[in-house]
């Protein structure tokens, strides 16, 4: 196939194998080193120890996900700049060892938020969900962040205590557990007071001042990036709008814009997520594929279902509000586009992103990686496979992606 299969793997203790990955089809892994702190510097020797052990089963290692951005970074306070040197030194680091795109994000305080890690659907399989109405309750009630009602209609508000006051005190725990905790391959062991401390650190910081920030933290490793020979590419922010009064600044094309002009290189790219923009009506995937497709250098395929009170689920790859015909299709033009103009990273790697808990993996015990049970990706990854195919076959514009 055109676009190269890959398949997120959180390291040796991910109940989903890399011999299973590789029975997928799959031909490349996404990763990271989880088991390295935030803020720390990646060593060449552990790079390598995971590259070989990929290498060792039949895959590549097509993207880092993720190097994160410590918060000081975010906030430019502590020991910003030792964390922003170490950031360069993993790069660096992680260019010497081949591995060339590297995906972040710049999300403060919290990583992706939903409210149901297992909402159940009407076939039976369960999937991620996220209702205002029950992040209401959780800013207002439990978080008890200062003019939080304020975010909020009356109508949520109300409902938001109902909600609350339906929890018994054991639900009310997971369900906080569930949105502070919930971080990509670990667990930070944060309680409600350690997000209030966070959100502390922003309480001067708007929306133009956390850009800012991000416009320094650019150009302090874009250039170290390109000189290494690794392509950056960020992650939407998930959902694509305000939190906890939190400004989020990669949420859509006006976002995108302003961050490729900060730093205007190849190597400040983007990890193109159809799952965290789609939430959002406003954002047009295919038409924002086809003006920033030059700078695209890993795809997330997945699609949420939008629902008219705010609300969205995580729906089958091929259903829900992503038209992933035109968005697959407008990956494949970005890609012959650069074949012909001899682009040596003409490839595009995509991944299909979360997935439905389903069949046999609703008997197995709850995963720490909430979203990545195998059966609903490979159900995932052979819908996009098919449509790929289907593509490519009915298209002779597109026939030089088949050689």
């Amino acid at each position: 196939m055109a676009l190269e299969e890959s398949f997120r793997w959180y390291g040796p203790n991910d109940t989903v194998s890399l011999a299973y990955i590789k029975q997928t089809g799959a031909t490349s892994v996404i990763t990271s080193l989880h088991q390295i702190p935030y803020g720390e510097a990646w060593p060449f020797e552990a790079i390598m120890e995971r590259k070989t052990m990929l290498e060792e089963a039949g895959l590549r290692w097509a993207a880092v996900e993720s190097v994160p951005v410590h918060e000081d970074i975010k906030t430019r306070t502590g020991e910003y700049q030792k964390y922003i040197e170490n950031y360069q030194t993993s790069l660096i680091n992680l260019g010497k060892a081949g591995v060339d795109v590297v995906i972040y994000n710049f999300m403060p305080v919290l990583d992706w938020v939903r409210t149901e890690l297992t909402h159940k659907l009407a076939d039976g399989s369960e999937c991620l969900y996220f209702d205002p109405v029950q992040f209401a309750a959780f800013d207002i009630f439990l978080l008890q962040r200062e003019g939080a009602e304020q975010d909020y209609s009356p109508e949520q508000v109300k409902a938001a205590e109902q909600f609350i006051n339906g929890l018994s005190a054991t639900e009310k725990k997971t369900f906080e557990r569930n949105l502070i905790d919930v971080f990509p391959g670990t667990r930070m062991g944060l309680d409600i007071q350690d997000v209030r401390n966070m959100l502390a650190k922003y309480k001067d910081i708007d929306r133009a001042k956390l850009k800012e920030h991000y416009r320094l933290f650019l150009e302090a490793v874009v250039p170290v990036a390109a000189q290494a020979g690794v392509r950056l590419a960020v992650h939407p922010d998930d959902p694509p709008w305000n939190i906890m009064g939190l400004p989020r600044i990669v949420s859509c094309e006006e976002d995108i814009r302003d961050l490729l002009g900060m730093v205007d290189d190849p190597a400040n790219g983007l990890c193109f997520c159809t799952g965290s923009y789609s939430p959002r009506a406003d954002n047009n995937l295919p038409e924002m594929i086809r003006k920033f497709g030059r700078r695209i250098n890993v795809a997330h395929l997945r699609s949420t279902q939008r629902n008219p009170d705010g609300s969205f689920y995580e729906a089958n790859h091929l259903e829900g509000s992503v038209d992933m015909y035109e968005v697959v299709l407008a990956l494949l033009e970005e890609m012959a586009e650069r074949k012909s103009s001899g682009r040596k990273d003409w490839r595009l790697t995509y991944r299909p992103d979360h997935g439905h808990t389903m069949m046999d993996d609703l008997n197995k015990p709850p995963i720490d990686n909430p979203g990545y049970t195998a059966i609903g990706r490979l159900r995932g990854l052979a819908e996009i496979r098919g449509l790929e195919l289907g593509i490519l076959r009915s298209l002779p514009k597109l026939k030089n992606l088949m050689d």
